[in-house]
């Protein structure tokens, strides 16, 4: 069972998709937000959840304040399992885009974004989701003092942030790692 931890939602229910998806656990997601609002105030951010899956991270983002998240997720059944739990959860500001998950940076973007949460897959390499924290800033998705969160599998090699990223320190659960930046 996934549900919201905590904001408006809180300890309701969320659908998640039967397969090709996972979804990032309670435990992780709780300690995420802890991290998050203890540097930053989520009320009115604008939120990417790339990879989005369920659109637990987004939607937990949502319930806890920010004004707006795009979810982009390149499977039909998964993006139609978002657009549920955003009806039934009854959130507003969501925005539910399918696609490849590069193709949609690529195309840029007019209103630049806060907070970036990735959870590609497990497999997804490394110098694949470089290439996503790079196409953030390259196509205009981040504002200056942006925070990007990419989950990953915690035996992957760790992230080179570009440049204009400074890593904070990562973190792991189990077979989870957390690895968090913030741009500028």
């Amino acid at each position: 069972m996934t549900r919201i931890i905590g904001g408006a939602a809180g300890g309701r229910r969320i659908a998640v998709p039967r397969q090709g998806t996972r979804p990032t656990t309670d435990r992780v997601r709780e300690s995420l937000f802890n991290i998050l609002t203890a540097r930053r105030d989520l009320a009115g951010l604008a939120v990417l959840d790339l990879y989005a899956g369920s659109g637990a991270l987004g939607l937990e983002a949502l319930s806890r304040g920010a004004g707006s998240a795009m979810f982009v997720e390149s499977d039909q059944r998964a993006t139609a399992v978002i657009k549920r739990n955003v009806t039934d959860l009854g959130l507003v500001g969501a925005t539910v885009r399918r696609g490849a998950v590069s193709a949609v940076l690529a195309g840029g973007s007019a209103v630049a974004v806060d907070l970036v949460l990735a959870d590609p897959p497990y497999d997804v390499d490394t110098g694949e989701i470089e290439g996503v924290v790079a196409a953030l800033t390259v196509h205009g998705w981040v504002r200056p003092g942006a925070l990007a969160v990419i989950e990953r599998a915690a035996g992957r090699a760790e992230l080179t942030w570009p440049v204009d990223w400074s890593p904070w320190e990562s973190r792991v659960y189990g077979d989870t790692r957390l690895e968090l930046a913030e741009l500028g």
